[in-house]
């Protein structure tokens, strides 16, 4: 059966390193919202507002049906678009995992955010301004949460593997 790892978590705290990471480890499809965006902006020249998700929902969709792992890889900050994900595993006869990474420690959260370089051509980040203004709700679901604070690549990676793997027998 395949699984759907659903990442959150606001920018700049690891999600995207981490994601990419557990994509290689897996053999896992990796989903980023962000370069689906930053394509509907340059290709299509509009406004993105929820339009990168819902094309991540049929992109991931297709890939469960063939029983591929997938990886979405997005701030998913509300609770709409979390339950979104989920409906998308359960739709496709796949499992789902909630995976959120943090950054407790906020100097160091805002180190990252101020110091990141685009991998996207042409995405504006975020600015510290913008990651502590945005919408982000509490969950209400049990999740894995991974606090990056503080801790290497290597170390965040074994964690988070090791706890999506006794549940979900990987």
């Amino acid at each position: 059966m395949s699984t759907l790892f659903i990442f959150s978590g606001l920018p700049g705290t690891g999600k995207t390193t981490l994601s990419k990471q557990v994509a290689q480890a897996i053999s896992a499809v990796h989903l980023r919202i962000d370069t689906l965006e930053q394509g509907l902006r340059d290709l299509c020249g509009i406004k993105v507002e929820g339009e990168g998700y819902r094309m991540a929902y049929r992109i991931a969709a297709d890939n469960l049906r063939l029983g591929m792992d997938v990886i979405a890889d997005s701030c998913n900050p509300i609770e709409l678009t979390r339950r979104e994900w989920e409906q998308v595993a359960e739709d496709n006869g796949a499992m789902f995992v909630n995976i959120e990474i943090i950054c407790s420690d906020k100097s160091e959260h805002r180190r990252r955010v101020e110091s990141r370089m685009a991998d996207i051509s042409g995405l504006k980040l975020p600015t510290w301004d913008d990651v502590v203004n945005r919408e982000y709700h509490n969950w209400t679901k049990d999740r894995i949460v991974i606090d990056t604070a503080g801790r290497s690549e290597s170390e965040c990676l074994e964690t988070l593997i090791l706890a999506v793997a006794k549940p979900h027998g990987l």
